[in-house]
């Protein structure tokens, strides 16, 4: 894609901190750098998002997950945690449609991040999450 970011990062358009680069991905740092060391992995094929990936794509990609995540433990030790989150589409914060995978270092309570699960316990019956569940586990056999 000529108009993406991500595809001239992958390309050398545009500079980058990389930290890791095979045939398949890259890994480099945001450029807001939320806390030290966020990093970005991206596939170096253009797929916008999640619903783009095959199979093979997401084992291409998704295989480097742990090995960033180590090398992001071990470059910073006093790391207490570690947000890794793949945004897909607008209302989900994803910025860039180059589908990327965020590695955020988390040091403290206090260091200007934050995701808030709000707790729906109560609006679900028992029946109504099966419905749910059984509504996701038909398309699961069909797809």
């Amino acid at each position: 894609m000529d108009d993406c970011v991500f595809c001239k990062i992958i390309k050398g358009d545009i500079p980058s901190i990389k930290v890791f680069e095979d045939d398949d991905v890259l890994a480099f740092l945001d450029i807001s750098q939320t806390t030290p060391g966020h990093t970005l992995l991206v596939p170096k094929q253009h797929v916008q998002d999640i619903f783009d990936y095959d199979t093979d794509l997401a084992t291409r990609v998704f295989d480097h997950v742990p090995m960033i995540a180590r090398g992001l433990r071990a470059a910073f030790p006093e790391m207490k945690g570690l947000n890794i989150c793949n945004n897909n589409g607008a209302v989900a914060y994803q910025s860039v449609l180059h589908s990327h995978i965020h590695f955020i270092p988390r040091y403290s309570d206090a260091d200007d991040f934050s995701i808030h699960f709000g707790d729906h316990t109560n609006q679900y019956t028992t029946a109504q999450l099966q419905a749910i569940g059984a509504k996701i586990k038909q398309q699961l056999e069909v797809n």
